[in-house]
C-alpha cells in the first residue's frame, strides 16, 4: 500500500494539485506527500467541473481503469519502484492520436465510432514513462485549421473568455492545460497547431524539430511539415514531457538520434552576448497593434539577460507557396485513402485542400521542394547571425468561437481558413524548432504569446532561452476565469 501522509503534513487540496506544475507533482510524490491516485482524483474532479464549459477533453477513459493504474503506480513506488519521468502525471492525447481501446475520431463524422486496436508511439512512450492518459483532446477535423470545432463534439471554448476560440488544432489540449484539467498535453503542429492555441490560452507549446518526436504510425513518413510535440504551463514542464516522447525509436525513417533524456537536464544558461533578432514586421503579415506592442516590449527582458537585441527578419520568400502546396499534398494524400462515403462527409475546408492537391503535377511538387530547400538555406544563414528569432505567436486576439474563421482582419480579406495565421506557418516550412510562450494579456484580459525560433535542430537552446525569459519576466500561470465560474 501507499505510505499514508505524515500526520504533521498539511493536507494538499484538490485545487492546489490541479494548479501545481508537473515538476511539483513529481516532487510531492517522491516525498510521499501525495499519491498518484490523489492527483488523478483531483484532475478528474476538475474535469467534471470545468470541461462542460470549455469542451476541451472529448473522451475520458474509464475512470475505474485509470484509478487501477494509479493504484498500481502507488503500490510500486511504495516498494521503491519509480515508474519514469512522468510518474503518476495526468497527460492528455490529441484526438488525432491512436489510443488502444479508447475512441479516436480525428474530429470526423467518418470516424465517429472508431476505436483503435493499437497505441501510437507517443502514447506508448507516455505510458512507459509512468503517465496516466486522462483524456482525448478536441481537434478540428483531421487537424485542419487553427480553430477547434467539429461535427462530432462541437467547439472548444477559450477558458479566459468562453465566447472566444481556443485556437487549434491542439485547442483542446491547450484549454485543458490552461484550466488545470491536466498538467501536460501531447499535441501536434503543422501550421501552428501547438503555438497558436498555446498563445491564446496562456500556456507553453513547442513545435519540435522534425524527427525529434518520431511519429508512428504515419501514413506519409517522409514529410517534415507535421510534427508531434509537448504542451504545459511552463517551459520546464514542457521540456519534461519532451524528454519522455523524444528520441530514436527504430520505427521511423526520419527520426533524430539524440536521446530524449537530454531534455531532462537543468535548463539554466548564461545568455550574455547572445544575439536575438526581434521581428521588425513580416512582409504581408498584419499583426494586431496590441499584440505587436506587447511582444516588442519583451525586448527589454532579453536585454536584461545580457542578450544583444536587434530588429530583423529572415527572408521568407516562397514560404507561403511552399507551405500551401506541401500541406495540400499531405492532406490530399490522406484523403485519397478514404472511401467515397467518408470523403463525402469531410468539411469544405478539407475539400479545398484536396482541390489544390488534385491540381498539382509531379513538376509542381519537385519545384516546391527546390523552393523549400532555398528557404531553408536562407533561414540557416539568418540564424547563423542570430541564434534566436522572436516574433508574435498570433496575428490577432482570439476571435468569436461561433465563426469558422475570420473572413478579414485589419482591412485584409481572407480567402482561406488559414490566411489569418501566416505568422505561424511561415516558420513551419523552415525546419526550425519554435517555442510559444506567454508574454502578457490584452486590455480585455486575453492571453498574448510570442514565438522563439532557434537554429536547425536546436530544440534545447530554444527551451533554455524560453526558460530564461520566463524566469526574468516573472510570468506565472494565472487561473482562467472559467475555473471560478
Amino acid at each position: 500500500m501507499y505510505d499514508p501522509l505524515p500526520t504533521s503534513s498539511p493536507p494538499v487540496s484538490s485545487d492546489s494539485l490541479c494548479e501545481a506544475s508537473a515538476m511539483t507533482l513529481l516532487d510531492l510524490q517522491r516525498k510521499r506527500e501525495v499519491s498518484a491516485t490523489e492527483i488523478l482524483d483531483a484532475h478528474l474532479a476538475r474535469i467534471e467541473t470545468v470541461n462542460p464549459h470549455v469542451n476541451a477533453l472529448v473522451t475520458i477513459p474509464d475512470a475505474a481503469r485509470l484509478r487501477e493504474r494509479a493504484r498500481t503506480i502507488d503500490a510500486r513506488w511504495a516498494q521503491g519502484e519509480w515508474q519514469g519521468p512522468l510518474h503518476g502525471l495526468p497527460v492528455s492525447q490529441k484526438d488525432l492520436t491512436a489510443t488502444r481501446g479508447v475512441r479516436t475520431t480525428f474530429g470526423s463524422k467518418a470516424f465517429e465510432h472508431h476505436v483503435p486496436e493499437h497505441d501510437a508511439l507517443i502514447v506508448r512512450r507516455c505510458d512507459a514513462a509512468g503517465a496516466l492518459m486522462i483524456g482525448k483532446s478536441n481537434t478540428p477535423e483531421f487537424g485542419a485549421g487553427s480553430h477547434t470545432f467539429n461535427e462530432v463534439f462541437g467547439t472548444t471554448r477559450n477558458p479566459w473568455d468562453l465566447s472566444k476560440s481556443a485556437g487549434g488544432s491542439s485547442g483542446g489540449a491547450a484549454a485543458s492545460v490552461a484550466s488545470g484539467m491536466s498538467p501536460l498535453a501531447c499535441g501536434s503542429d503543422m501550421g501552428g497547431s501547438l503555438r497558436n492555441p498555446a498563445a491564446w490560452n496562456g500556456v507553453v507549446g513547442l513545435r519540435p524539430s522534425p524527427g525529434r518526436v518520431p511519429r508512428a504510425p504515419d501514413l506519409n513518413a517522409w514529410t517534415t511539415l507535421g510534427v508531434d510535440g509537448p504542451m504545459a504551463r511552463n517551459v520546464e514542464d514542457t521540456a519534461l514531457l519532451l524528454s519522455a516522447i523524444a528520441g530514436p525509436s527504430g520505427e521511423t525513417a526520419t527520426e533524430l538520434g539524440e536521446p530524449g533524456a537530454l531534455f531532462a537536464r537543468p535548463l539554466q544558461r548564461d545568455f550574455r552576448g547572445v544575439r536575438v533578432a526581434f521581428s521588425a514586421g513580416l512582409a504581408g503579415v498584419r499583426v494586431d497593434p496590441e499584440i505587436e506592442r506587447t511582444v516588442r516590449a519583451q525586448a527589454s527582458v532579453f536585454e536584461s539577460l545580457g542578450c544583444e537585441v536587434v530588429f530583423a527578419d529572415p527572408d521568407l520568400t516562397d514560404a507561403e507557396d511552399v507551405f500551401r502546396i506541401e500541406r495540400a499534398w499531405m492532406i490530399g494524400t490522406l484523403v485519397q485513402q478514404l472511401d467515397a462515403r467518408s470523403q463525402a462527409m469531410l468539411k469544405p475546408e478539407i475539400e479545398d485542400e484536396c482541390r489544390l492537391h488534385r491540381s498539382l503535377s509531379a513538376a509542381d511538387l519537385g519545384q516546391m521542394f527546390v523552393r523549400k530547400t532555398a528557404l531553408f538555406q536562407r533561414m540557416r544563414e539568418f540564424m547563423n547571425q542570430h541564434p534566436f528569432y522572436v516574433l508574435p505567436a498570433t496575428q490577432m486576439l482570439p476571435f468569436d468561437a461561433s465563426l469558422r474563421w475570420p473572413e478579414s482582419f485589419m482591412g485584409q480579406a481572407h480567402t482561406s481558413y488559414i490566411d489569418w495565421m501566416r505568422i505561424c506557418w511561415y516558420l513551419s516550412s523552415t525546419e526550425s524548432p519554435v517555442l510559444a510562450v506567454p508574454c502578457g494579456f490584452s486590455a480585455t484580459g486575453l492571453p498574448i504569446g510570442m514565438q522563439i525560433a532557434g537554429r536547425y535542430r536546436d530544440d534545447w537552446g530554444v527551451l533554455q532561452l524560453g526558460h530564461a525569459y520566463e524566469q526574468a519576466a516573472a510570468h506565472r500561470h494565472s487561473r482562467p476565469s472559467v475555473i471560478d465560474a
